[in-house]
């Protein structure tokens, strides 16, 4: 990850804590931050044209259930 994606996450997690409730569990920050960190990879990810279709998404899902 560059430096400028560095920062972005940061700061988008650090807004992301502000508007947490008073008395929000670890677990619920750490969740958030991850749920960031996942769509900063996933917007990366489409930028470097690493996309899938609905149905090799759902093709792939329903090898997981067997």
């Amino acid at each position: 990850m560059e430096m400028q994606e560095t920062d972005a996450l940061k700061l988008a997690s650090i807004e992301t804590i502000k508007r947490l409730p008073d008395g929000c569990s670890a677990d619920d920050i750490m969740y958030e931050i991850n749920f960031v960190a996942q769509v900063y990879e996933g917007l990366k990810d489409a930028e470097e044209g690493k996309l899938i279709t609905t149905q090799e998404l759902l093709k792939r899902v329903d090898q997981w259930a067997e």
